[in-house]
């Protein structure tokens, strides 16, 4: 097997397939990208078992062929070489990578190459696309609100409906909860809900460009991503998905409104002195005010008051700083609405107008 490939080229594709692999076990094949050369094209392949990746590039092959190499040694050689041409030849298990320009090479020991996962096919797939900007605006509004408590597993990824002509995701730890929902599924077959992963979409957000389309398939317990010479499958998280419209409230009885930069720079400074554990934030509302203090600690307390939209009873509600603060990242709007009923239920953090999105947070107790 030989063949001559821009750095530059395979660096790309090379170091997406470095984010999809696991471990950097060099007795692994897991360890390791499958490269098939044929027709002047390199197929790249990387898989962790539950997340695949597969691209090619155009290459010059003077010799077809099929092999694995170790990721993590080959990304380090590429990054220590400068751009330009460079020669891949593998005898045996020796893989010698030499540049063009340089009087240098290197020999990387390699795996046979059916040892290597077999991928899932992806032909016959019945994919629907949506513009690539409106999806990645999606996992954007949800995936910082994904649970990471492996012992509640299915609700470690977002959860994916169709609603009508409306796609929907869905992320909650089950103590607040992010909601999109865009008109992106016209004529498009329905499909059984579907709870995805975190990894690929991370993936998505970090590598698709931002115009163009996307395209989806959620097919039994797998997701098909492709978009631009990209392929990528996921293992789905095999679980029931909680009753999510149980938590949204039908209505709320009182609402408040402030700026975004108002409250984002207040809670910046509060935020110096909460307990890092608790994360308990208070907001104290009377009529055009919003006073935010942090908890009494041993090291001391914050409070700021803001300007609001607010002409209701005087109320306290107790909050974890995060769950203010990440959806505020998120929300692409300069005012904010706040509505709620009373302090110990939901309250619904959402843009001001309202748009397609908004985000649920339950209060903390009062201390």
């Amino acid at each position: 097997m030989k063949f001559t490939f821009d750095r530059d080229a395979m660096l790309k594709e090379i170091a997406i397939a470095q984010e999809i692999i696991a471990t950097k076990n060099a007795l692994s094949i897991l360890s390791n990208v499958l490269f098939i050369a044929e027709a002047n094209t390199l197929t790249i392949k990387a898989t962790d078992i539950k997340v695949n990746f597969e691209t090619k590039i155009p290459v010059d092959i003077d010799e077809e062929g099929t092999t694995t190499v170790f990721c993590d040694k080959f990304i380090s050689i590429l990054n220590s070489l400068p751009s330009g041409d460079i020669e891949f030849n593998q005898t045996d298990i020796t893989v010698q990578i030499k540049p063009i320009s340089k009087k240098v090479q290197f020999k990387l020991k390699s795996m046979a190459s059916d040892k290597f996962p077999e991928f899932s096919s992806a032909e016959n797939v019945p994919y629907f696309e949506i513009p690539v900007n409106e999806f990645k605006d999606m996992i954007t509004q949800t995936i910082f609100a994904v649970s990471d408590d492996e012992t509640r597993f299915f609700m470690n990824g977002i959860y994916f409906e169709k609603k009508e002509d409306n796609l929907v995701l869905v992320a909650t730890d089950g103590r607040r909860l992010a909601y999109v929902s865009k008109p992106l599924c016209q004529g498009i077959a329905d499909f059984t809900p579907a709870i995805v992963p975190p990894k690929v979409l991370n993936i998505i957000l970090k590598r698709a460009p931002n115009e163009g389309m996307i395209q989806l398939a959620i097919v039994e317990k797998m997701i098909f991503v492709k978009f631009g010479n990209y392929q990528f499958t996921s293992v789905l998280i095999d679980g029931q998905f909680p009753n999510y419209n149980r938590v949204i409230p039908e209505s709320q009885a009182n609402s408040f409104e402030v700026e975004k930069r108002d409250l984002q720079e207040a809670l910046h400074r509060v935020g110096l002195l909460i307990d890092k554990k608790a994360q308990r934030i208070y907001f104290a509302l009377t009529p055009g005010v919003l006073t935010i203090t942090s908890q009494e600690s041993e090291i001391g307390a914050a409070l700021e008051e803001i300007p609001c939209k607010y002409d209701g009873d005087e109320i306290t509600i107790a909050l974890n700083y995060s769950y203010i603060e990440e959806p505020m990242k998120v929300v692409d709007a300069d005012r904010l609405c706040f509505e709620f009923t009373e302090a110990m239920k939901a309250v619904t953090l959402r843009p001001e107008p309202a748009s397609d999105y908004f985000h649920i947070i339950m209060p903390m107790q009062m201390e």
